[in-house]
């Protein structure tokens, strides 16, 4: 077998990213798309340059999509605009995440590109009817994000369906760890979390905290969609990526501040947010079966792992925290 040849979508991002170190680190030759809005270069910094080329395009772009798939072996797809971003901007959230996916996986298959890897999310549940969360758990997702990366799903099973043609469809439950977005409609609870308590900063907390997620450290995460790519037992299938241990966001905020050594750090609640997913826990049964995926990094050493590359950032956290926005769901310039 000669080298492979991997295309991933949104691989200037914060999960993309990871997944194209772990794929060049197995040899391959890999094609990185993104259009930089949410993804940065400089994730990229340190990788092979005779093997990662990046290239700056948007996947709705579907001329020049369809020509860098040629001698493409598998095509991973992770470019999608998330959950906040849906809130205020729904046409186009489903543009880039439905819309941007059919025109994709069309082009793949005319390719003749072996094998399609969608990443979904397990915000195509909804909040958890029981637990843990199989892949057969109803999906009633809350936000235009969710229902956007379910129909992007549920084209890739079609094609399956419909034309034999070999997709996998992954939904990692909530990723975090170095290069974690904490900017913007894309900063998420544990980057967040973390900078504020680093800068002596209030944590901030919508709703009550009861809520629950499934917390995965995102090596694990890029490995189990790596697999995914690789196994020729997961074709066809739809399969849950996750730790298999949930957290209120309330406990998770102690242990940010015990890793932190901050104890005393302060906690504020602020008012729900739109379409907040209430419980999210998976079952990884299906993963560890067929993808013989287990979880290596538990949530106490992913968070140590992460402070310490904050901590090893140019800018500091008072610096980073400039491009935070509290209640990221609300249109820039929307009175916070």
């Amino acid at each position: 077998m000669g080298q492979q040849r991997y295309l991933v979508t949104g691989g200037a991002g914060f999960i993309g990213s990871e997944l194209v170190a772990q794929l060049a680190a197995d040899g391959a030759e890999v094609i990185v798309v993104d259009n930089l809005v949410n993804g940065k270069a400089e994730n990229l910094a340190g990788l092979p340059p005779d093997r990662v080329h990046l290239v700056v395009a948007d996947v709705r772009e579907t001329g020049r999509m369809a020509a860098l798939l040629a001698g493409v072996d598998v095509v991973f797809h992770l470019a999608c605009l998330g959950v906040r971003h849906s809130i205020h901007s729904p046409q186009e959230n489903h543009e880039v995440n439905a819309t941007a996916t059919l025109g994709l996986l069309q082009a793949a298959r005319r390719a003749g590109v072996p094998r399609f890897v969608y990443v979904s999310t397990s915000e195509v549940y909804g909040t958890a009817r029981w637990v843990p969360m199989t892949e057969e758990h109803p999906t009633f997702p809350n936000t235009v994000y969710g229902a956007s990366k379910l129909a992007g799903e549920c084209y890739a099973r079609a094609f399956y369906q419909t034309y034999g043609y070999p997709t996998v469809v992954v939904r990692p439950f909530n990723a975090y760890g170095p290069r974690s977005h904490h900017e913007g409609d894309s900063g998420e609870v544990i980057p967040r979390f973390m900078l504020r308590a680093m800068a002596g900063r209030p944590m901030v907390i919508f709703g009550d905290g009861e809520q629950t997620r499934d917390f995965t450290y995102v090596a694990d995460t890029a490995r189990g969609i790596r697999l995914a790519g690789l196994s020729e037992a997961a074709v066809g299938e739809t399969i849950n990526i996750g730790s298999g241990f949930e957290i209120t966001i309330n406990r998770l905020a102690e242990e940010v501040a015990a890793v932190l050594g901050r104890e005393r750090a302060e906690v504020l609640h602020d008012e729900p947010r739109p379409g907040d997913v209430l419980r999210l826990y998976a079952d990884i049964g299906k993963a560890q079966r067929l993808l013989g995926y287990e979880p290596r990094i538990g949530l106490r050493e992913g968070l140590t792992r992460l402070a310490a590359w904050y901590r090893a950032q140019a800018l500091s956290p008072e610096a980073l925290l400039a491009a935070e926005v509290v209640r990221n769901w609300q249109p820039v310039g929307a009175p916070t």
